[in-house]
């Protein structure tokens, strides 16, 4: 019967909520599974590019570039509010950007980029341990996003999942090791 897929769906999350405490739990604990499978997808990325293929060009930007970049609006993106966003010294080394993305950004060597993952993903956990029903549900904190701060968390991952997409399907383009359907790892949720 049409619309019961919905209903269904809906008892299956009012069951799984029950089951966590409630339902922003449940949402924070999908979001945080999520966020770290797709950090470690593109960590996976960096740690197995090679360095003949680091200033690749993947489009209009190198690999080295496009790390960065992702990694630096997870970072931004993680922040309550844009005006709370700090540039780390890393910044300094790799560039930063402007949300219209004209600032320059060069990258970082492949062991700060490894480095700069782990920052976000530290980052995330602590984000999503003081996430509440209310800040979820509230503004994104970013004037040129104007969405919920819960959505952003969700534009956040896919903006994460679509440049580790880009950088996964050039190495297995240039990589003869990496063109095997299992070389790099498909991670379901959390942090292998």
């Amino acid at each position: 019967m049409p619309g019961t897929e919905n209903y269904s769906r809906r008892g299956q999350a009012q069951s799984a909520a029950t089951e966590w405490g409630t339902m922003t739990e449940y949402l924070e604990t999908i979001l945080t599974g999520q966020f770290e499978a797709s950090l470690a997808m593109l960590n996976q990325c960096v740690r197995l590019c090679n360095p003949e293929h680091w200033e690749g060009l993947i489009a209009k930007a190198t690999f080295r570039r496009i790390a960065y970049h992702t990694l630096f609006f997870v970072d931004l993106y993680l922040s309550p509010r844009d005006e709370a966003f700090e540039l780390r010294s890393l910044h300094r080394r790799g560039g930063w950007t402007e949300p219209d993305g004209e600032a320059p950004r060069v990258g970082l060597p492949k062991d700060d980029t490894l480095g700069y993952v782990d920052i976000c993903r530290a980052k995330m956990l602590e984000t999503m341990a003081w996430e509440t029903a209310a800040s979820l549900e509230g503004p994104s904190g970013f004037s040129w996003l104007p969405i919920s701060r819960g959505e952003l968390h969700i534009y956040n991952i896919r903006h994460i999942q679509h440049h580790t997409g880009q950088m996964s399907a050039y190495l297995r383009r240039v990589d003869p090791v990496l063109k095997a359907t299992n070389a790099l790892d498909w991670v379901r949720t959390g942090w292998p």
